[in-house]
């Protein structure tokens, strides 16, 4: 597995690593503990050093189920994310004392005295603005109860504002075929600040793995049947905001271009082709996921004429209606 430094946490991690929603109940589906421990096994196998997770997933589940698996193993760098258990939602729920009621939850959860990396899980945007949460933040650090912090942003705006604050270690955005505004100036800018760049919904919510068709039916409680329009939480978490017919038009011509139906290694492939990527998380309910997603770091590098067909494909049936929105 090749590695990459992680922004200023100055750690080594897995270049594909793993994101674990998915050890929970997510997509709909009941919890099975032997089934995310196996899932985690294969991490293990294929030389991930590096999981995220959130204290949201499904209620601290995700949390404790990587603590108790690491136990009395060789810990990986864990990335939780903080902030999304406030009801309401708002840009006054990130006080001081919510933040570290939230860490110290996620400190027990993970068993970790110390934890690794924490991100504001998409606050408000008013949030990036407010200097007493950052500065809570640094005090955390002071203390010894995180290592490092940083955000999980929705929109390049909050991407920028978090760039100005001069102790985030690493940003987590949505990037992917279907969401190529980063590249434009962001990414470049990240790198000038030395500040890691985490990627999630690489595979734009399973669009991009090339194995959906109009046909395809989703469970009412999978949020690609409920959210599409934003109903919940942001729409660019969902097929990354793309509408999901045109999506599969564009999945048809990636297929093309190509020369294969299989995308996801291919998509994963393409995200690791700018240098400013730390890591790509995908996420996997079960071992064979993991084993796929990896394939991705041993894909030759796409050539000029990929890349550039990848834009025009973008550009052609994307671009138009979701580019100016995030």
């Amino acid at each position: 597995m090749k590695q990459r430094v992680l922004g200023k946490t100055f750690q080594k991690v897995s270049e594909v690593s793993l994101g674990t929603w998915q050890l929970g109940n997510a997509w709909g589906k009941p919890f099975d503990l032997d089934l995310a421990n196996e899932t985690l096994s294969a991490a293990v196998e294929a030389q991930i050093n590096c999981l995220d997770t959130a204290d949201v997933y499904s209620g601290g589940l995700s949390e404790k189920t990587i603590g108790s698996f690491y136990l009395n193993k060789e810990k990986p760098f864990v990335i939780t994310k903080i902030g999304r258990r406030s009801n309401p939602h708002v840009e006054a729920a990130y006080n001081y004392d919510n933040l570290l009621s939230y860490i110290n939850d996620s400190r027990k959860n993970l068993k970790q005295d110390k934890l690794d990396l924490v991100l504001l899980h998409c606050p408000p945007t008013a949030v990036y603005d407010n200097d007493l949460v950052f500065e809570a933040l640094d005090d955390f650090v002071r203390q010894g109860l995180i290592s490092n912090y940083g955000v999980s942003i929705e929109t390049l705006e909050e991407g920028y504002k978090a760039l100005k604050k001069e102790n985030v270690a690493a940003i987590e955005i949505i990037f992917n075929m279907f969401r190529l505004k980063p590249t434009e100036d962001f990414f470049q800018k990240a790198k000038e600040k030395n500040v890691g760049i985490i990627v999630r919904v690489p595979l734009a919510s399973g669009l991009l793995s090339g194995k959906y068709d109009l046909n395809k039916t989703f469970s009412e409680k999978d949020h690609r049947f409920f959210n599409r329009d934003g109903k919940s939480f942001d729409k660019g978490e969902t097929f990354s905001g793309v509408d999901y017919e045109l999506g599969l038009k564009a999945v048809d011509a990636l297929k093309k271009l190509f020369k294969t139906d299989d995308l996801a290694p291919i998509a994963l492939r393409y995200i690791l082709m700018f240098d400013a990527v730390s890591t790509v998380i995908p996420g996997a309910s079960k071992p064979e996921q993991v084993f796929k997603n990896v394939r991705a770091t041993n894909l030759k590098p796409l050539t000029e004429e990929e890349m550039a067909g990848v834009k025009e494909i973008y550009d052609t049936y994307i671009k138009k209606t979701v580019h100016h929105l995030w």
